[in-house]
């Protein structure tokens, strides 16, 4: 009997990520329809930037070729360098700049952005490697870079963000909007 209230307790435990982390979304970015990121936000202001589950390299069992974080001929996010417990050297990104250039295998090229203002700590490398955690993990091992915002800015960050409830009823209307004959 012990063995059944366990697992029942388990199976209805929040995951790290909802317990941890609030959830913000930016839809369409760009004005690129579908082309969502997440933006997961520690209650220490840290932020990962991940693909929202509607982005379409997430869909229809696409399949990556190629991440680059080279950003330009004089940028890459591979070159940022982080030091110190102010977390100096970071490159600074508006919530425009490019994080990488993500290619499929059908040639499709999209572009990450950072969502938010703040300080690059760090992008995942590991994708780099193992294209295949992006797609199989992009809330976890298979996010794109983590961002600190300057603690002034902190509050005001998600003021351009999307909450849950308000994504889902982007997602919602664009999916009926599909599915009405034109």
């Amino acid at each position: 009997m012990e063995s059944v209230e366990h697992e029942d307790t388990k199976a209805n435990a929040p995951s790290v990520i909802d317990r941890y982390y609030t959830r913000w979304y930016r839809a369409d970015m760009k004005g690129k329809p579908c082309e969502d990121h997440c933006i997961l936000q520690h209650s220490n202001r840290i932020c990962v930037i991940t693909l929202a589950e509607t982005h379409p390299i997430l869909q229809n069992g696409r399949t990556i070729k190629s991440i680059n974080y080279q950003i330009s001929n004089g940028c890459s996010r591979l070159e940022n360098k982080v030091s110190g417990k102010s977390k100096r050297g970071g490159q600074f990104l508006t919530d425009f700049a490019p994080l990488c250039r993500i290619t499929c295998t059908d040639e499709t090229e999209y572009t990450i952005y950072s969502c938010i203002r703040g300080r690059l700590l760090e992008v995942n490398e590991n994708i780099l490697e193992t294209p295949n955690l992006l797609l199989e993990k992009p809330s976890t091992e298979g996010y794109i870079a983590v961002i600190l915002p300057k603690f002034e800015e902190s509050k005001s960050i998600t003021e351009n963000l999307l909450n849950r409830d308000e994504f889902e009823n982007i997602v919602s209307k664009r999916s009926s909007a599909q599915s009405q004959p034109s």
